[in-house]
């Protein structure tokens, strides 16, 4: 097994396509499959499973793409660290995240406090159970999503599982995300009873649709009309149009987010905490380490009264 395998495995699960990964490493395409079949046989697994709709990876090839990554992350690093000496090393930094503006926020204040002529920054929103996959096999140095007493045995049994460490960065009562121009926007605070005429919007979970992957508490109430989205903006633009509500955290980036978005508070006895995952026993980046002190700092600044 060659790192110079690995990098075409890496490849071809990221194409999805023999011809296509060829084309991008610039080998022919059969000494790309010779090579991936080599490192299947010596394995003993199959990696990938040829069909007449391409490529699919098997169970085996994802737990195998999870490893390979973390040996050519890791190399890179050596490499940009050690052997790129005659100019600054190319700077990389990953976070994904449930779908808090916040997030943004402090993703936005990194970039623009960054000086440098290159760098490599990926922001993530996205699934729940997806966050706990990127920072386990290293692809995101920083996870963040919330814990509560529903989801918190089995979101913790994961954490755990994947060698995953929570740090807390807040607790919050729920609150809703509603259109300012929502009949219920003047109130003070809203009940569930309130908002039962009103469209429920959430946010899908794809294969790990289940209530406790949710990122929003009160999973489990049955609601007339519901609404599953896939990204932050649609979810705006439909609390506009369709008044519709979400539950959250209650903080709002005006920086990025209009005043067209209310938070209320939600009378409910439940109670959030939001923090950021790490692996355990690896050493965030001082990157890293300045994004979540811009995290801290926007929570403090963006928070309504929680």
């Amino acid at each position: 097994m060659t790192f110079q395998q690995l990098k075409y495995v890496i490849e071809v699960a990221r194409n999805r396509s023999i011809s296509k990964a060829a084309q991008r490493l610039f080998i022919s395409q059969p000494s790309l499959s010779n090579a991936i079949k080599e490192l299947e046989k010596e394995l003993g697994i199959t990696i990938f499973s040829r069909t007449n709709k391409g490529i699919v990876i098997t169970s085996e090839g994802t737990k195998f793409l999870g490893y390979a990554r973390q040996v050519i992350e890791q190399t890179d690093l050596l490499e940009n660290q050690y052997i790129n000496t005659a100019q600054p090393p190319q700077q990389h930094f990953s976070v994904s995240a449930q779908h808090y503006a916040f997030a943004v926020s402090a993703f936005v204040k990194l970039l623009k406090d960054y000086e440098r002529d290159e760098y490599q920054f990926t922001l993530r929103e996205t699934r729940t159970y997806e966050i706990i996959d990127d920072v386990r096999d290293l692809r995101s140095e920083i996870g963040i999503l919330y814990l509560n007493d529903f989801n918190q045995q089995v979101i913790s049994k994961f954490l755990r599982e994947g060698n995953l460490r929570f740090h807390k960065l807040f607790e919050a009562d729920p609150h809703v995300f509603i259109s300012s121009t929502n009949p219920l926007a003047a109130q003070e605070y809203v009940t569930l009873e309130d908002l039962h005429p009103f469209p429920y919007l959430s946010f899908e979970q794809g294969d790990y649709n289940s209530f406790y992957f949710s990122e929003e508490v009160l999973s489990t109430i049955s609601r007339p009309k519901n609404i599953h989205v896939s990204d932050r903006a649609t979810l705006f633009n439909l609390l506009i149009g369709l008044n519709g509500y979400t539950i959250s955290t209650g903080i709002i980036s005006y920086d990025i987010n209009d005043n067209d978005i209310v938070a209320l508070p939600l009378k409910v006895n439940e109670r959030i905490t939001v923090g950021y995952i790490t692996r355990k026993n690896v050493p965030i980046s001082p990157l890293a380490a300045i994004y979540i002190d811009y995290l801290k700092e926007t929570i403090l600044t963006e928070r309504t009264s929680l």
